[in-house]
């Protein structure tokens, strides 16, 4: 897979960009494969070690990793909130410092995307989802035997830490592994591994806590261990020099090539030399081998560079500090608001919002969204439009209520944003990652205010406080989600926008023809 930075394509050397214009590239790229009439993306090769060709339980595999990672994402920062009565006690803290420890591995979480990602794009994305995974592990064995809310802490934030390629690293596995046209459903799924580790969390932790606030811990730890197992087993390596194996090994067609068709026109892997995804060592510590690489701290120079895309920030901010905002509020709260239950009974009011979350992806997140794209591209002369992706933000801002429209709206906007900006997809996603978790790391301030409202009114039910509080946090989302939607949707989802936006795209990283058959 090539690298994009500041609008250049980096294949391995120099050669490679004379090979790019050559007449066999232009002749492949014009004859392309198709899906239904539609060109499809990436450019497959005849490579079968290219990840594109591999057969679907290997890909189906690969995803269901990358979602076990995603999910501890989320699982770790809310899992232990049932037991802040029990850690309060043991470590001998406040409930507003209690609260910080979930605001640390959040830190952990913010920070990882931008040091992991560049070198994701260096020296592949199995190294860095095993090392990631042994950073959590270790780090998890620390919380669960520190008895200081110092080493806590740290521990905390080195589980946030090495699990945060699940985000950056992750969504890069989805994009190398699938074509665009099964992006929404995928994406989808790899959205409902956050949202359910999220909303998971507590109910798990409230059973665990039943036993003890350590054993929250422990579970954990053994979660990592099996998914480290589950990498170094089922997961090879996926980041593939696509424009050097393009020049190479192109798909042979005069015609066009079906995409059910393209197995029958694979050649053979031993035709290029270069080492590859399966071919790589099993612990690979050098550079992926056929493309122009990244500097380490590139990625951090992409994450300033996304604040000039308008839309992107106007889009991620806007979810970020209301929706998820909200949620987390409410997990960190319950313990507060609801001190006559048992954590087992505090954690079960989240099933609620699980069970509207995973309805919400059976049959109105990821493959609905692929399924409105792909009918209105075939009313607009066969060119996709990103912006058909948003039609699920509407009823989204209107479901988040009951736990559907959280899935569904978080798919959508990632579905979006990665649509507009292909080449840009991972610096998109690190923003997207960066200030979702920081986000998380400004809860506690929220929670210290409701702690001091709720000292202000000591005679009033705490519950109240927390009703009041939570519905000022409904409206807010559902004001600011709304405004943000009615400003995309005015500026290019309909009608003569769309052209307007798609120059705007055009001129912000969009390859030209995208999309279009």
């Amino acid at each position: 897979m090539a690298t994009v930075m500041d609008g250049k394509v980096y294949g391995d050397d120099k050669r490679d960009e004379k090979t790019l214009a050559s007449p066999e590239i232009g002749r492949s790229a014009e004859i392309g494969i198709f899906k239904d009439g539609m060109r499809v993306y990436p450019e497959a090769t005849a490579d079968p070690l290219d990840p594109l060709n591999w057969p679907r339980w290997r890909k189906h595999a690969i995803l269901a990793i990358v979602m076990y990672l995603y999910f501890m994402f989320t699982f770790i920062t809310t899992t232990t909130v049932p037991s802040f009565p029990q850690l309060q006690e043991q470590l001998g803290i406040s409930y507003s410092q209690v609260n910080w420890t979930v605001a640390i591995p959040a830190l952990g979480l913010a920070i990882g995307p931008l040091f992991w990602s560049s070198l994701a794009d260096i020296y592949g994305r199995r190294i860095i989802f095993l090392t990631g995974t042994l950073i959590a592990f270790a780090a998890t064995i620390g919380a669960g035997a520190a008895n200081k809310y110092g080493g806590y802490m740290a521990a905390r934030f080195f589980q946030g830490f090495g699990v945060s390629p699940g985000a950056t690293v992750g969504m890069a596995v989805v994009m190398d592994i699938y074509f665009d046209y099964e992006r929404g459903q995928k994406l989808g799924l790899w959205v409902l591994a956050l949202d359910t580790g999220l909303l998971v969390g507590p109910i798990v932790g409230g059973f665990m806590d039943l036993v003890s606030a350590d054993w929250i811990q422990w579970l954990m730890a053994i979660m990592f261990g099996v998914l480290l197992i589950l990498e170094l087993v089922f997961m090879p390596e996926t980041l593939y020099p696509r424009t050097y194996m393009l020049a190479r090994m192109p798909v042979e067609s005069v015609a066009g090539t079906d995409i059910e068709k393209l197995h029958e026109r694979k050649g053979d892997e031993s035709e290029v030399e270069l080492k590859r995804t399966t071919k790589l060592m099993a612990l690979n510590f050098r550079r992926v081998p056929g493309l122009r690489h990244p500097r380490p701290w590139d990625s951090v120079g992409r994450f300033i560079l996304t604040f000039k895309y308008p839309v992107v920030v106007i889009s991620v901010l806007t979810y970020c500090f209301t929706w998820y905002w909200w949620v987390l509020s409410i997990i960190t709260m319950i313990p507060a608001a609801y001190v006559q239950y048992s954590p087992h009974i505090q954690g079960l009011l989240f099933i609620g919002l699980l069970l509207g979350t995973l309805f919400s992806e059976v049959f109105a997140s990821g493959k609905l969204s692929d399924y409105i794209v792909a009918k209105l591209a075939k009313k607009n002369n066969g060119v996709k439009s990103p912006e058909r992706r948003l039609w699920l933000a509407y009823p989204a801002a209107l479901l988040s209520a009951v736990g559907a429209g959280i899935q569904m709206g978080n798919t959508a906007m990632v579905s979006y944003l990665v649509d507009s900006y292909p080449l840009q997809s991972m610096s998109i996603i690190t923003y997207y990652a960066v200030f979702l978790n920081l986000s998380a790391f400004a809860n506690p301030v929220c929670s210290l205010l409701s702690d001091q409202e709720m000292e202000r009114q000591a005679d009033t039910n705490s519950n109240t406080v927390f009703h009041r509080a939570m519905a000022g946090y409904v409206w807010l989302h559902l004001d600011i989600r709304c405004a943000r939607d009615h400003y995309l949707f005015r500026i290019g989802a309909h009608h003569s926008g769309i052209a307007s936006l798609g120059r705007f795209f055009e001129s912000n990283g969009r390859p030209a023809g995208m999309g279009k058959s």
